[in-house]
């Protein structure tokens, strides 16, 4: 069991043995939570090998996944991505998305699962809590990720889907930020959940809506604005990555940078195009 930087041990699930596990759940953040970078990003990649959009494209994403690895979140990105994922989607068959997630699962996020993070959500499954994803990621991917993991479900972003393909349209908003505490309220009415029994976990401080609405808010690799909130309130704090920010800025900038020239400039070897498979 990892050891918290911060915070009373009763936080933590190892002590949480009391009450009724029926009524409680954990809820984890993806991005940065479960897994180390942007799911999204990887999914971009296999799009991009396949036909789905240009290397312009793709280099705008890698750029926003670098600036995403070095400082967290930002609002304006999300909603860019949001708009640039409707865009690329649209026509695009759920089932052929589905699948593309397997593979970046299979292929590629298997390895970036933080072990520390996936040892807290089984933990939770043996103590008879059911665990949920809770991501701003299409419900498809998040969904997979879930799967794999042999969590309970995921909550993520619902694309709107017309004859199997989608329509370039949200149902509803992106999860993000208020967003998904206001799903996970949702989730809880009708799963029959205490909240005030259950687990939170995310790095990002636009996440404090969904970590504030339960008993039990845990920041995991945070960023800087939500590891002063979690310190301030005695939350815990689990930092599962290799080494300190200071000690590993310049490495983290040096490669950030690379990714994205490397990706002009090589994009087209490294990722031959292929066609998507017919509907």
């Amino acid at each position: 069991m990892p050891k918290a930087s911060n915070g009373p041990a009763s936080r933590a699930p190892a002590a949480a043995a009391s009450g009724d596990a029926g009524a409680a759940a954990a809820f984890f953040d993806i991005d940065n939570t479960m897994m180390r970078g942007a799911s999204l990003f990887h999914v971009a990649r296999q799009m991009y090998r396949r036909g789905a959009f240009q290397v312009r494209d793709l280099v705008n994403i890698a750029a926003k996944q670098a600036r995403f690895s070095l400082t967290g979140e930002h609002l304006k990105d999300i909603q860019a991505a949001r708009d640039k994922a409707l865009a690329l989607a649209t026509g695009l068959l759920a089932s052929d998305i589905k699948a593309l997630g397997e593979e970046v699962y299979d292929e590629i996020i298997a390895s970036k699962i933080w072990p520390g993070t996936r040892a807290l959500a089984d933990q939770h499954l043996r103590a008879g809590r059911r665990v949920w994803l809770v991501s701003a990621t299409p419900v498809e991917v998040a969904a997979v990720i879930a799967d794999r993991l042999g969590l309970t479900g995921a909550l993520g972003t619902v694309g709107e889907i017309r004859d199997g393909a989608y329509t370039g349209r949200l149902v509803g908003e992106i999860l993000h930020g208020p967003a998904k505490a206001v799903a996970v309220r949702e989730l809880a009415v009708r799963e029959g959940l205490d909240l005030g029994s259950c687990w939170a976990y995310s790095d990002s401080f636009n996440d404090v809506p969904l970590l504030s609405l339960v008993g039990n808010p845990v920041a995991i690799n945070p960023d800087a604005r939500l590891r002063r909130y979690a310190r301030e309130r005695n939350w815990p704090v689990y930092d599962f990555r290799s080494g300190r920010r200071a000690a590993t800025l310049g490495l983290k900038l040096a490669t950030g940078a690379g990714a994205v020239y490397g990706l002009w400039r090589g994009a087209r070897h490294a990722f031959p195009r292929q066609k998507l498979p017919a509907g």
